[in-house]
Parts: C-alpha cells; sequence; structure tokens
C-alpha cells in the first residue's frame, strides 16, 4: 500500500482502528533508498511560482524579523512595558493553539470532532497566524505524512540525501525554503473534504483579512490601554511582529529540526525519521513530540510520556470536558506499547 493511501479525507469518527482512505498511486513517484538526494528537479507538471508571489512570500517571512532589529531600537533607552507582554503572551497563545488544536490535530488528522462552532474558531485563529490558509495548510500537511522523508514530501531536511552538506541545505529547505518552491500541494486531491466544507472555504478566502486583523488588534489595544501612539506601535512590535516571527520559526522548526534532532522512542514507518525536540514543547503547545505524531498520527496527544509537557492535549481535554470536542482519540496503551522501541 502507498503511504497516500493513508491520507484521511475527513475527521474520524469510527473506532481508534478506522482509516479514513483516498485513491492512492500504484507507486511511489520515484525509488528511494533512504540516502539519495530526492525532488531538486520539478516535474514537467510544475511550475515555477510567478515573481509577485516569490516577493510575497519573502515578505512574510522576512517582514516580522525585522521587528527584531526595531526591537532593540525601541529598547535603546526605554523598557518593553507589561502591556506589550501580555498582549504578546495572549495573541501567541490564541494564534499558537489555532495552529497546533485547530490547523493540525483536529482538521489535518480529525484527532477530534469539534462543534460546528468551534471549527471556524478554530479555523480563524490558525488563519491569524500568518502561516497560511486552512485548506493549503491542511494540505500540505497530510502531503508530508502521506510521503515523510522520501520523494513528495514537501518540506523534508533529507531533500538533498544525508551527506553533511546534503542534510545542512535540507535543514535550511525544510524551514523555510520550502515556500519558495513551485511544488503546490492540489488541495482537491489532499484535503478534499476541506474543499467541500463552504465554512472552511470562507475562511481559507478570508486569508489575508484575517492577517491584517492579526496586526490590526494589537495595535487598537495597545492604544486603547495605553492612550498613545507610542502604546499601540510598542504593542504592534511585540504582540504583532515579534509574536508573528516566534511562532513561524517555532513551527518551522518542528519541519526541520524535528526530523533531525531528538529522541525516537517510538517507531515510525520507513524513512520517517520524526523525532521528539524537548526544548520547544512549551514554545510549540507540544507539537515538537514529533515522534509519537509520526507513530501515532491521529493520537490527540503527542506527549505521552512523564513529563511531557503538552498544553494543546489540555486544551483539547477541556474542549472536551466543555462538550465542544466529542470522539477523542486518546492514547491507546496497547498500541502505544506495540509502536515503542526497544530501550
Amino acid at each position: 500500500m502507498s503511504a497516500d493511501s493513508l491520507i484521511p479525507t475527513a475527521p474520524r469518527t469510527g473506532p481508534p482502528d478506522t482509516v479514513t482512505t483516498l485513491p492512492a498511486p500504484a507507486r511511489e513517484p520515484v525509488p528511494y533508498d533512504g540516502h539519495a538526494p530526492f525532488g531538486t528537479v520539478p516535474s514537467p507538471e510544475q511550475k515555477r511560482p510567478p515573481q509577485w508571489q516569490v516577493a510575497l512570500t519573502g515578505l512574510i517571512v522576512a517582514f516580522p524579523l525585522i521587528a527584531v532589529v526595531l526591537a532593540a531600537w525601541v529598547l535603546w533607552g526605554s523598557l518593553i512595558g507589561p502591556t506589550d507582554l501580555a498582549l504578546a503572551l495572549a495573541l501567541y497563545t490564541l494564534t499558537g493553539l489555532g495552529v497546533t488544536v485547530g490547523f493540525h490535530r483536529c482538521l489535518t488528522h480529525g484527532s477530534f470532532t469539534p462543534t460546528p462552532s468551534l471549527r471556524v474558531v478554530l479555523a480563524v485563529a490558525g488563519s491569524m497566524s500568518f502561516q497560511g490558509d486552512v485548506i493549503g495548510w491542511v494540505a500540505t500537511h497530510r502531503r508530508h505524512h502521506a510521503f515523510t522523508d522520501r520523494p513528495g514530501d514537501p518540506h523534508s531536511p533529507f531533500r538533498y540525501g544525508t551527506s553533511l552538506f546534503g542534510e545542512l541545505k535540507g535543514l535550511a529547505h525544510a524551514h523555510v525554503g520550502w515556500l519558495f518552491t513551485g511544488d503546490a500541494t492540489p488541495a482537491d486531491r489532499y484535503a478534499p473534504d476541506m474543499v467541500a466544507d463552504r465554512s472552511m472555504r470562507v475562511v481559507s478566502g478570508l486569508f489575508p483579512v484575517l492577517c491584517v486583523l492579526s496586526l490590526a488588534l494589537p495595535f487598537a489595544l495597545g492604544w486603547a490601554v495605553g492612550g498613545t501612539l507610542h502604546g499601540a506601535l510598542t504593542a504592534l512590535l511585540w504582540a504583532g511582529l515579534v509574536r508573528v516571527a516566534l511562532l513561524q520559526h517555532v513551527t518551522w522548526s518542528v519541519n526541520s529540526l524535528c526530523h533531525m534532532i531528538g529522541d525516537r522512542p517510538f517507531r515510525t514507518r520507513r524513512y520517517d525519521r520524526a523525532t521528539n525536540l524537548w526544548p520547544l514543547a512549551l514554545l510549540s503547545f507540544g507539537e515538537s513530540w514529533h515522534n509519537l505524531h509520526h507513530a501515532e498520527p491521529t493520537c490527540a496527544r503527542h506527549g505521552v510520556d512523564r513529563r511531557q509537557i503538552d498544553p494543546s492535549a489540555g486544551v483539547i481535554r477541556l474542549l472536551e470536558r466543555a462538550g465542544w470536542a466529542k470522539d477523542v482519540h486518546w492514547p491507546d496503551t496497547t498500541r502505544l506499547a506495540n509502536r515503542r522501541l526497544p530501550a
């Protein structure tokens, strides 16, 4: 069976072992031995993105990082205020959980079934993270799971092979370089359930507006609390630009670092090198327990061992108790034991 056949088309509502599938190709796109470079030459049907799209992507990626330089200027002779920190923490948590609980565990993998209203709220919150529209995000991530660390994976750090130079180049590709390629993921194939959902199409179409809102909100709140333009601008800087930049790079670090550095306590599919990287656990809301996630993609909890912090799972538990999340796929001890590698 091809890995492509494991892509879910809709949230699962049956028993834990139920898998919803898509038609699969007869074989892998390119034969792979686990070490050779792959994907360096686009196939004939792929087209390079237009220059405006490359420029826009570059602006989205680079512009928030300028905030770090601006931060030094702002702090030169003055300190960041408590309002800036509070707004930054609140919006980082809101948009971060929108990505982890919403985009990832709910919409991509069907780890739980939300109420219709919660589904929209999570999609909106995730869209405010500047990580792409919800349908495109889900499609790309499902494709990543279908072809993890082999030909077809849109952001594998092993794209250029397993030599030292190849892995360094691949690390840059997995972190941010893949955003600039013409290797588009067809949503009709990888996320047909999302395309068929009118509410998700609306949220996806509103992505630019939600990005503007993501920056306008801290600016307005900073002005309302501080009562000055200076207060509005510092809030925009810290709770807007710096917050966006930090969350983007934490998410991209799961794509890159969490396939190269860390522990691998659980068995994953062939060539899948997903790891657990504990230093990122809190910042990523539990997403950096990436090895378990790739071993059990639909599991609502990624940090399953002792002292593994997983705030996203805690939020899902609260949503379940409130009656807003149902059919939650919590870890199964027998399945985990079968997946665990010898110490």
